[in-house]
């Protein structure tokens, strides 16, 4: 059980969404909540507050009589509630909902405490909104996807249900759950912030982070049998530039290789004043994608973690507008809704990505391309040359994937259009960023498998598994669990999709 306090981690994240472990309310987060929503029900008396008894954005200049205040708000839920598109996938809706409850429960929304207990309960029993994909524009928050989050809080719409997509009314009647009741403020509440975009990051880094520490673990084991010299992996090298993230990336790769039998040392083989030859057999420097995985994927292993300290910072924030503050006994209005912050993040995160992703599909060139490695047939191709093709299809997909990844790495956070009658002047499309960021990193999974087939079907030409890495023969055997040595030609899409599952899991 995890309790929320007012403050979560990404640790907190991966627990509720991937684990299903379920959430209780502090009793001191309770208390907040019942202050902030009493503080905002007595301030807003005989005063304007935008969105208690204002119409919304540019309708904002319209008074709204005390008798439709809690009309006005079933109205926003309704009237935004309009997206369209994929429908987000079940992790990244429950994740937003997480944010979205988190960020509320700050004591700075004026919002009833019946809400949130509401969402704590449709987390804790995977009821899980229908959200769709388009909507956003990232500046008033998520209004759109988070207007389809209060359609189901208020009893509409529809949720996915024990594997189903049922309406959130049958739904409730089953679990004996009631319809949140508006008090105040609580379709604006719930409408008005970054979360989903937040919470789709989230699940993106959460993945980030492994498809970071594949890259790693195949960077290391084509190290490992092309027989790459030492050095540029070196503490000595990676020493001598400033940057942790190269040297945190060169010890995770000598830590993989630790015990590998086929690295070669530059000192015995080039330093021992044996070599007499006027043009040497063998390369004195490996390739870029083999020799400077450490400066490539530094930056990204920073911008990985950087991207982790925003969002998290994100969903520890109160992203609504106005923003209640009890101990002042005041109400603030300005722009704390504003994806920014997200978007920019998702953005970086983004191209740190797809670079990964190029240099994965270089490293698989190279394996594939015997005039480049000059140890393996072509394609790594274990049947009949000319008869059998090898990994020479798969290659075609893993072009394909990442010149997508590519163009999808195109800057969202500067493509602000305005709208809303111009009221939304300048917008973060934080959500698209954080949904093409989804599509990049899932691409990149994809790149990767074919990889890792690839190599080890290297492995078995080279006959070389002895001398592997204990880590080495780890990967080499979990891989072949899944897809056994083949010489003849298979369909490879089922198997390369295996794989996938496997590395994401």
């Amino acid at each position: 059980m995890i309790q929320i306090k007012g403050s979560v981690t990404l640790d907190d994240f991966k627990k509720v969404v991937i684990d299903n472990e379920e959430i209780e309310l502090s009793e001191n987060l309770i208390k907040k909540v019942h202050e902030s929503f009493d503080f905002l029900t007595h301030f807003a008396e005989n005063k304007i507050i935008y969105g208690v008894n204002t119409g919304f954005g540019p309708m904002a200049q319209y008074r709204i009589e005390d008798q439709d205040r809690i009309q006005l708000q079933y109205n926003l839920i309704r009237s935004h509630a309009s997206g369209l598109g994929e429908i987000l996938p079940e992790a990244y809706v429950k994740s937003s909902m997480l944010a979205r409850l988190n960020t509320l429960s700050l004591g700075h929304s004026g919002i009833h405490i019946s809400a949130i207990e509401l969402m704590k309960e449709l987390i804790n029993r995977n009821i899980i909104p229908v959200i769709y994909q388009h909507g956003g524009v990232g500046a008033s928050g998520d209004l759109v996807q988070l207007a389809h989050l209060a359609l189901i809080l208020i009893g509409e719409g529809e949720v996915f249900y024990k594997g189903e997509r049922k309406s959130t009314s049958e739904v409730f009647e089953l679990e004996n759950l009631k319809p949140l009741q508006i008090h105040l403020r609580e379709g604006l509440a719930l409408m008005n912030g970054t979360s989903v975009m937040s919470g789709i990051g989230i699940i993106n880094i959460i993945k980030a982070e492994k498809l970071l520490d594949w890259a790693i673990s195949c960077s290391s084991l084509i190290n490992e049998i092309m027989g790459a010299y030492d050095d540029h992996l070196s503490e000595k090298l990676n020493s001598t530039k400033k940057h942790s993230g190269q040297q945190k990336i060169a010890a995770k790769m000598r830590d993989f290789m630790f015990g590998s039998q086929m690295i070669r040392k530059r000192s015995e083989h080039l330093y021992n004043g044996k070599v007499q030859e006027e043009i040497f057999k063998d390369k004195l420097q490996e390739y870029y994608s083999i020799r400077c995985v450490p400066q490539i994927l530094g930056p990204i292993y920073e911008c990985l973690e950087n991207a982790k300290k925003i969002l998290v910072e994100e969903v520890n924030s109160a992203n609504d507008n106005p923003i209640v503050d009890v101990e002042t006994q005041n109400v603030y209005h300005g722009g704390n809704f504003h994806g920014d912050y997200v978007s920019f993040e998702m953005d970086k995160l983004r191209i740190a990505v797809t670079k990964l992703s190029m240099l994965q599909e270089r490293q698989l060139n190279y394996l594939l391309n015997p005039d480049l490695n000059e140890m393996l047939p072509a394609f790594v191709n274990l049947g009949k040359l000319g008869l059998n093709f090898g990994m020479q299809g798969a290659q075609f997909t893993a072009t394909s994937t990442t010149a997508e990844n590519q163009t999808l790495a195109t800057s969202m956070y500067i493509h602000s259009i305005p709208n809303n009658k111009d009221n939304q002047d300048v917008v973060s499309m934080g959500t698209n960023a954080a949904l093409l960021t989804k599509k990049v990193t899932e691409n990149a999974f994809e790149v990767i498998s074919i990889q890792l087939l690839t190599l080890v079907q290297a492995i078995d030409y080279l006959d070389c598994f002895e001398k592997l890495s204990p880590k080495g023969k780890e990967i080499y055997t979990d891989i072949r669990k899944i897809v056994p040595t083949f010489k003849e030609d298979i369909v490879l899409s089922p198997e390369i999709q295996k794989i996938k599952l496997f590395i994401m899991q």
